[in-house]
């Protein structure tokens, strides 16, 4: 508790900082200025051509996510975005002159990409302009192109849940002062055209680090961490550093194959990662998707880990055997197979899954207990629901079944304690 004390302490100190400083020093008097761009008034083919790039740059940036909502039209916003400062709405970002960005300029456009400055106000970073901020000019006037070209909707926007004092939004002109920084540091090394590419699809356009990147007490971006992974509601994005991917025994092409199909031998996209694979990646162009790939494995990639033999567990009984193993064989072997090999197109293999070979275990604590949905992805492939057994298990039976999980295929040691079962109860829907 005095840990606890001592921290909001600090936080709030910082705050006022923040807040003088904001007010009295860059109350909207240091606002970058740009001029407009040819694509607020240009016609003709050329158009269609940047309209055309724009839409890709959509796909590429998943804007979907966070501004359509499962019911709602394209891009009119309404997808709430749950931080720990608050709920915040994706915006309307269709041409819709009340509600919208209908009269943007290409200018106000990339003051948002680049600055997280608004016409009206500044953003909270939930709006990913810390990635954003390294996109091109000539990338941000065509994703604005493309913008201004959907059918405008008049739907207003949901106001953001925001207690006091985090709802004085001129707090984020010293946020960005103290934390926003571009260019983003890189995860993994090269210099190849292929590298090169990649980097920019990761980290402006896909924004990865954003969920993949651990945050600090006021939302910041652990730069020292990037892409070494971080808490995502329930589900965490795991570590996709080349260490971190080798690690779990991803290959270039299973990485390619994942992001195009969602679907590879080391795993399903779930949760988060799945709306990403859905909205985004496996729209990627096959020499981004490999460019993608290269970036986030360098240039010249790790050799993935070998899985390897069933590890004994501390007591030196073969995790085999015992209450683990018949947990899984009672439970969970009629559809994952005895030897854990699992279903094609139906359901995942466990033996050298990615998620069972995560040293956190957080994720597969999650699955287990909340299940799975059933998905399906291209090439007529898919992947059937998983119940979820938080209601059947105890904390010690689904430590057990975790631990069994673990050593027997994921080559991790049998660690998990009842105490990080019984603290990831009660979380989110399955993923």
């Amino acid at each position: 508790m005095r840990t606890r004390t001592r921290n909001w302490t600090i936080f709030w100190v910082v705050l006022v900082v923040l807040a003088a400083g904001a007010f009295v020093v860059l109350s909207g008097l240091l606002d970058p200025e740009y001029e407009t761009s040819s694509v607020d008034t240009a016609t003709g083919v050329s158009d269609e051509q940047v309209i055309a790039r724009g839409k890709y740059l959509a796909k590429a940036g998943d804007c979907t996510a966070c501004h359509t909502t499962k019911e709602g039209a394209p891009f009119a916003g309404g997808v709430p975005l749950d931080t720990p400062f608050g709920t915040i709405y994706g915006t309307n970002i269709t041409p819709d002159k009340e509600h919208g960005i209908g009269s943007w300029t290409s200018a106000d456009f990339y003051s948002v990409m680049h600055d997280g400055i608004a016409p009206n106000h500044p953003l909270y970073p939930a709006m990913p302009y810390t990635s954003f901020r390294a996109m091109t000019r000539e990338d941000s006037d065509a994703l604005y192109a493309y913008l201004q070209s959907v059918r405008p909707v008049a739907v207003a926007n949901v106001e953001s849940d925001i207690p006091f004092p985090f709802n004085m939004r001129f707090l984020m002109r010293g946020w960005n002062l103290l934390f926003l920084r571009s260019p983003l540091p890189d995860a993994s090394e090269g210099d190849s055209d292929a590298w090169v590419r990649g980097r920019y699809l990761a980290n402006p356009l896909g924004h990865c680090t954003e969920c993949h990147t651990p945050r600090g007490a006021l939302g910041q971006l652990v730069l020292d961490e990037t892409l070494e992974g971080g808490a995502l509601g329930s589900i965490n994005a795991p570590d996709i550093t080349p260490e971190g991917l080798a690690a779990r025994g991803w290959t270039e092409p299973a990485l390619r194959q994942f992001l195009a199909l969602g679907i590879s031998p080391h795993s399903t996209a779930y949760g988060e990662m799945f709306e990403a694979f859905h909205n985004s990646t496996q729209y990627l162009k096959k020499e981004d998707n490999k460019a993608l790939v290269v970036y986030l494995s360098g240039d010249k990639p790790l050799a993935p880990a070998p899985l390897p033999e069933v590890r004994d567990d501390a007591s030196g009984a073969s995790m085999t055997t015992g209450s683990g193993r018949s947990l899984y064989v009672a439970m969970c072997a009629g559809c994952h197979g005895v030897q854990g090999q699992g279903k094609p197109n139906v359901v995942v293999a466990l033996h050298g899954n990615s998620t069972v070979r995560n040293a956190d275990p957080h994720n597969l604590l999650h699955v287990i207990l909340a299940g799975i949905q059933a998905k399906s992805f291209p090439d007529n492939q898919g992947r059937q629901e998983m119940p979820g057994f938080a209601d059947v298990l105890s904390d010690q039976q689904v430590a057990d079944l975790a631990n069994y999980l673990r050593s027997a295929w994921g080559g991790q040691k049998a660690d998990v304690q009842p105490a990080a079962v019984a603290a990831s109860r009660g979380e989110a829907a399955p993923g």
